[in-house]
C-alpha cells in the first residue's frame, strides 16, 4: 500500500513516539539524540558516571544516571535502564550498537513494559542472532551460504566428520559468537582436535556458551554487507552495499560504498538475496545481511545484524537517506516504500580508535587536551568527544567515526588525506595516522584487497611521519 504525502504525514503525527530514551552512550547516543530534535521527537540519555561529561548527556532533553563507570553495572543492567524510562515516561527505547541492541530479553523486556523496542523482536534476535540457527534459516530461504554444517555441532567426532565432508580448510566458528572469539581456522586434520578445543574454552569464557559451527574457509575473501530495511507488512528493501574487508582481529577499521570490488551484476544478485533474507524472516527494522566474496565473485550469507552498524553513514551519505529516522518511522508502524536504493556518490568511513598505532595499536585512554576538527564540502564527523574531555577505560576505544563523500573513489581518498591531515586530537593516541598512511597504500589505492589486508600492513616509523 502506498501513501500519499498528506496521508504519510497525518499518519506519523498519529503513531510517532512522544519521548525516546537512547540506551547507550557516546557518539551513537548523540547521533540518535539529533535525529529525535529534528522529528520534534523529546529524548532521554542514560549514563553511568564515567559518562557524566558526555555530549549525549548534555544534548539531550533529560538524562538519568544508570550506574557506575562498569558496563556490567550500567549500560548491561537492563533494570536500571527500564527504571529510567519508566520515571522519565519514555515510550519509546532506540538501543543504537552493542550493549543490548541485540539482547533478546531485554527486547522482550521492553514489550512487557509497553515500551517499543526500536530494534528487533526477542524471536528474531534468537532466530538470527545465533549464526548457526540463522545459516539454517537461511538456507531454507534459498540464500548462499558458505558449505559446512547444518546447525551446531553436537561432539568431536561430530566435528571430525563435518571437516572432512567439507574439506580443509575450514573455520570454526562460536554460535553465539561476535568481535573474532572462537574462531579459529584449521588447515589439517591434525589441527583440528587444539583448535576445536580452544575455540570452545574461549567462546564459553566469552559468550557462556561454547557451541561451535564449521564452514569451509573462503581464501582471499571480501567482507561485503548489505543494509536492508524491513516493515510491519513483511517487505521489505535494500539500501546497496558497504564494504569492510580492512579489519584488525575481525573488528572493521575502515569501510566504503560502493565496493571497489562490487560490479552492477553482483550488486544486484547480493541485493536480492538480502532482500529473500529479510522476507523470509518478515524482519522488521534496520539491519544487515553480511556476506563473504571470494575471488571469483561467489557470495555466501555469514550473518545478519539485526540492528543499525557503527558504519551506517557512508550509506546514508550516498543515498541522502537517515536510517535512524527509518528506524523509527517504521518502529512507529509507518510502511517502507519498498524502494530499493543504489549509491549515486562514494563515501569512505575511517573510524578513529583512541589507540595507538604505533605500539600495535594499544588503548590509550586520558584527557584531551586540543582537538580541531577538519571541516569543508563533503566531510562528516560523527563524535561525542571535545577539547578537555577524558575518555574512560572502561568501554571501547572508538571515539570519532571521519566520512568524507564525493563524486568518485578518488575524490573521496584525497578528501580523506585532506580530512586527517586537518584532524588534530592531542593528549591521547589515535589512529589518525593509521588512516593516513592506509589511504597513501598502494593496494588501497587500487581497491586491491580482502579481509587478510592488515596481516601484511606494517606502519611507517614515527619519524617518516614527522
Amino acid at each position: 500500500m502506498e501513501f500519499g504525502a498528506w496521508n504519510l504525514k497525518f499518519l506519523i503525527q498519529k503513531v510517532m513516539f512522544k519521548k525516546i530514551l537512547i540506551a547507550n552512550r557516546g557518539e551513537i547516543a548523540l547521533r540518535v539524540i539529533r535525529t529525535c530534535k529534528e522529528m520534534g521527537i523529546k529524548t532521554v540519555a542514560v549514563y553511568s558516571t564515567a559518562d557524566a561529561d558526555s555530549l549525549h548527556v548534555k544534548f539531550a532533553d533529560e538524562a538519568v544516571c544508570i550506574g557506575p563507570a562498569a558496563s556490567s553495572e550500567s549500560y548491561l543492567k537492563v533494570s536500571n535502564v527500564i527504571a529510567a524510562a519508566e520515571i522519565t515516561n519514555a515510550d519509546a527505547i532506540h538501543p543504537g550498537y552493542g550493549f543490548l541492541s541485540e539482547n533478546a530479553k531485554f527486547s522482550k523486556i521492553c514489550e512487557e513494559h509497553q515500551i517499543k523496542f526500536i530494534g528487533a523482536s526477542e524471536e528474531m534476535i534468537n532466530r538470527m542472532g545465533d549464526k548457526a540457527n540463522a545459516k539454517s534459516t537461511m538456507i531454507e530461504a534459498g540464500v548462499p551460504c558458505v558449505p559446512g554444517s547444518e546447525g551446531v555441532i553436537k561432539d568431536f567426532a561430530d566435528c571430525e566428520k563435518v571437516a572432512l565432508e567439507t574439506g580443509y580448510p575450514v573455520m570454526l566458528k562460536a554460535s553465539a559468537g561476535g568481535g573474532g572469539k572462537g574462531m579459529r581456522a584449521v588447515w589439517k586434520a591434525e589441527d583440528l582436535k587444539d583448535a576445536w578445543d580452544s575455540a570452545r574454552q574461549e567462546s564459553k569464557a566469552a559468550f557462556g556458551n561454547d557451541d561451535m559451527y564449521m564452514e569451509k574457509l573462503i581464501e582471499e575473501p571480501r567482507h561485503i554487507e548489505i543494509q536492508i530495511v524491513g516493515d510491519s507488512t513483511g517487505r521489505a528493501c535494500h539500501l546497496s552495499e558497504r564494504d569492510c574487508s580492512i579489519q584488525r582481529r575481525h573488528q572493521k577499521l575502515t569501510e566504503e560504498v560502493p565496493s571497489p570490488f562490487m560490479t552492477t551484476a553482483l550488486r544486484k544478485k547480493m541485493g536480492e538475496a538480502a532482500v529473500k533474507a529479510a522476507e523470509y524472516i518478515k524482519y522488521e527494522g534496520a539491519g544487515t545481511v553480511e556476506f563473504l566474496v571470494d575471488k571469483h565473485r561467489n557470495f555466501y550469507f555469514m550473518e545478519m545484524n539485526t540492528r543499525i552498524q557503527v558504519e551506517h553513514p557512508i550509506t546514508e551519505q550516498v543515498i541522502d537517506f537517515d536510517l535512524i529516522r527509518e528506524q523509527i518511522l517504521v518502529a512507529a508502524g509507518v510502511p517502507i516504500s519498498g524502494k530499493n536504493y543504489l549509491p549515486q556518490l562514494h563515501s569512505i568511513e575511517c573510524r578513529i580508535n583512541a589507540e595507538d598505532p604505533y605500539n600495535n595499536f594499544r588503548p590509550s585512554p586520558g584527557k584531551i587536551t586540543t582537538l580541531h576538527a577538519p571541516g569543508g564540502h563533503g566531510v562528516r564527523l560523527d563524535t561525542h568527544v571535545y577539547a578537555g574531555y577524558s575518555i574512560p577505560p572502561n568501554y571501547d576505544s572508538m571515539i570519532a567515526k571521519l566520512i568524507t563523500t564525493a563524486q568518485t573513489r578518488e575524490e573521496a581518498i584525497n578528501k580523506m588525506k585532506r580530512a586527517l591531515d586537518e584532524f588534530v586530537i592531542e593528549g591521547i593516541k589515535t589512529t589518525i595516522p593509521f588512516h593516513r598512511q592506509l589511504m597513501d597504500h598502494p593496494d588501497y589505492l587500487a581497491g586491491n584487497y580482502t579481509t587478510k589486508f592488515m596481516e601484511d600492513f606494517v606502519m611507517k616509523p614515527q619519524a617518516e611521519e614527522d
